[in-house]
């Protein structure tokens, strides 16, 4: 599965300000509402009620917090980078700077799981965080998803 095709035109957000979990979760609505034209409290809503359930931080800096939405029509991601890491309740309790929102209709079940494994796989890898860490523009972001996409099928 191709991370750089689940992006969103406009779901690559470079972003300061969030200073817990929820400010961080109110930035990827916000990112999402822009690039999905959802109202920014439904998907925030649909986000904490999921984070209910349990953590979506995955460990080293990252998190992958994800929602069904009855107005969206396919798999869909949006990339938001912090500034500065928030405190997340990540199964590693290091704090999160990555965050990659994934938004499905209710009924994609076994593409939803297979978007979630592709983009767990892909930011276990410490250069490809790192590179996003470093990149400057969201164009940089996407290439970036597309060009490890592109390393995973090759390998």
């Amino acid at each position: 599965m191709d991370i750089g095709d689940l992006l969103a035109p406009k779901g690559v957000v470079l972003r300061s300000g969030a200073s817990s979990k929820r400010q961080a979760l109110h930035a990827l609505a916000e990112a999402a509402s822009h690039a999905l034209g959802i109202d920014e409290a439904r998907i925030f809503d649909a986000l904490m009620e999921r984070e209910t359930l349990g953590s979506t931080g995955l460990g080293s800096g990252v998190a992958v917090p994800h929602a069904r939405l009855t107005e969206v029509e396919k798999v869909t991601a949006v990339f938001v980078r912090l500034d500065t890491p928030v405190a997340y309740d990540a199964v590693d309790d290091r704090p999160v700077d990555l965050i990659v929102g994934l938004f499905a209709p209710p009924k994609a079940g076994a593409e939803h799981l297979r978007a979630l494994a592709a983009v767990s796989r892909a930011l276990r890898s410490p250069e490809l965080r790192e590179q996003l860490r470093q990149a400057r523009t969201t164009d940089a972001i996407r290439a970036l998803f597309v060009k490890d996409a592109t390393a995973a099928t090759a390998a």
